[in-house]
Formats: C-alpha cells, structure tokens, sequence
C-alpha cells in the first residue's frame, strides 16, 4: 500500500485545514506505517504557481507548512515529506501525460471553472492543465491510494483514465502505471467559518475571526470562540434541530471533531445549555487540544535549516521512488535516453 497526498503551501494552516484533512494524514501513516507500506506527503508548490503569487512569500509558506505538517504528527522518519519543486520528475511526467490526456477532458474539470471565473481566456494554462500534474503526482509514484475530498474525486478519476489511455496505448501489455484507488476518509470534518455557517473556514476570508489559526495561542482561541456568531437559542437535545442554525451546527460539530463524539453525544452533555456555557467550553477544549501543536510549531519555525534538511531528505527519498516509472515511460514512448 502506498498512499501520496498533496497540499498548496498557503501558510497559516487553520483548524478546517487540521481537522478535515491532515490528522487524517496522520491516521493514515501510522495505520500504512503499520501494515509496511509508505505515505508520501509533498508541498504542492509547483501548482502554487498556476495562480497569482509572491515569490518570497511561496518560499516563506512552503517552509511554514513543513513546520505545521510536522508540528501536527507527521513523522519525517515514518513517511516522505518534500516538496515538489525539488522533485524534476513531477513536471518531467506531467509533460509526457499531456500527450495522453484530452482537451475534451480537461474541459470537463469544474476546479478550473470555479478558479478562473469569468475570465477563462486570462487564466494560466498551468491551471488549465492543474489536474494533468496531479496525475503525475500520484501515478509518479504507483501510488496505490489518494486520499481526496469530494472536491478532488473527479481530478483522481482523471488520472485514473490518463493511466489507463497510456498503458492501453503504450504499454505494450504492461502496466506502466498503477491505477489509484480513492479514499475518502469516514471522519473527515467539514469545518465552517466562525463569522458564518454556510462558509468553509478559509484563509482568504478577510476577518481573521472567522478561523482558529495553528498559530493562535490560548487567549486568541477562547477569543474567537467567544466572539463566534450563533443565535440567542439554547442548544437543543435533538440533532436533527440543527439544521436551520448553522452557526450552532458548526460548533458543535468541531466539538465532535476534536472529542470523536457525534452530534448526538455532544448535545447530550449541552442540550438546554446557552452559548454562554457551551462556548468556553468549546473554547477550553480547543486550547487544550492545540497547544501541543502550537508550541512545537512555534519551535520548528524558527529552525530554517531543520525545515530544509527535512525537505531535502525528503526529496532524495522521493527521487529514488519517483526514477524507475519515469524512466519507463519514457521507455514506452519511444523517447531516448543517454
């Protein structure tokens, strides 16, 4: 089993980003790590590029998010972190894929309608082409399974009929390229903006309150929380009576996400109780559960050449993986070597 995942070096990880998608990266290394397989994880920084950006600040970020990924319990000796830029071969692929994938299926993606908005003709072809190098990505490595969110699963489908087309096409009988499964974990949590609940939390929103940063010390969460936008109800016993407040429904669903309770059980022990009960609780259990993380981050962030040698050892690492399947694609296309 080998599982490969990717994410955009923003910096200033929030709690949507911890809870809904990197401590399941942490499950999963230790459940791969047990059963002998590998996990690899790598700073997508080479599809940063696709949209507009800072140079100096996508430096900063890439190693920002080293040091949050590592902070949050992945484990440099357990799986292979790197980042993309130090690995040729991701673009090397992506290349020789494009002669396999189809306009027509390029077309199709609505991650590149969504991001280039009305102004289709004025955006990058990297994001055009965004989903070719996340074939690459994982096909690179055979990776056996991807873990992706609903947003993600027609981009893995893609890979899965460019792998398919190039080994029909050039294998010559062989599987040059494994097809990978998707797995989309059970407990992911949905993690909604705290100024509003129809809103995922996000680092592009303009107030700083709507979002639990990594980087948030103890009193600036209980703040947060505290400030978070509910209505004057009383939280209900019910689940079901959620579902016209989404304010409410989000608190207590990060409850449920940090605790592994379900709604249910949540308002079981608050049912009846008022925000002004729930919120400090909430607040305190949010403190508790990020203070760990926040303090080793703090410490990995100021170690530059630790985030760099981790990233470099990293790299090697992936390299090795990555030569063979590159090697024989380009084998399969008739191109030559020295």
């Amino acid at each position: 089993m080998r599982i490969v995942s990717g994410i955009q070096p923003t910096g200033n990880l929030h709690l949507g980003n911890y809870l809904g998608a990197i401590r399941n990266w942490v499950r999963m290394q230790d459940e791969v790590a047990e059963k002998g397989g590998q996990s690899l994880y790598f700073l997508a920084d080479l599809h940063a590029i696709s949209m507009p950006f800072v140079p100096s600040e996508l430096a900063a970020n890439t190693r920002e998010m080293v040091a949050a990924l590592v902070a949050c319990g992945i484990d440099p000796q357990r799986s292979i972190l790197f980042n993309q830029a130090q690995v040729p071969a991701h673009a090397e692929l992506e290349w020789l894929l494009t002669g396999t994938a189809r306009m027509g299926w390029l077309n199709r993606m609505t991650q590149f309608k969504d991001k280039s908005g009305k102004n289709r003709e004025g955006a990058s072809i990297a994001l055009f082409t965004y989903p070719v190098l996340q074939a690459a990505d994982v096909l690179l490595y055979q990776a056996t399974h991807v873990p992706v969110g609903e947003d993600q699963k027609q981009h893995l489908e893609l890979a899965r009929d460019i792998a398919q087309k190039f080994n029909n096409d050039f294998g010559n009988g062989a599987e040059i390229f494994t097809l990978p499964e998707p797995i989309i974990p059970p407990e992911a949590a949905r993690i909604m903006s705290l100024r509003d609940g129809s809103a995922k939390m996000s680092k592009s929103d303009p107030s700083d309150m709507s979002r639990i940063n990594l980087t948030d010390d103890v009193d600036t969460i209980m703040q947060k929380v505290r400030r978070a936008r509910t209505d004057p109800a009383p939280l209900p016993s019910d689940p079901a009576e959620l579902a016209e407040r989404p304010e409410a429904a989000n608190l207590v669903g990060i409850y449920g996400a940090v605790t592994g309770w379900t709604p249910a059980e949540v308002l079981a022990q608050f049912g009846g109780e008022g925000f002004g009960v729930f919120k400090p609780a909430l607040g305190e259990l949010l403190a508790s559960h990020l203070a760990p993380i926040n303090a080793r981050f703090v410490e990995l962030r100021r170690d530059r050449g630790a985030l760099d040698a981790i990233l470099r050892d990293g790299a090697e690492k992936a390299r090795a993986l990555a030569a063979p399947t590159l090697e024989a694609a380009y084998a399969a296309l008739g191109l030559l070597r020295g």
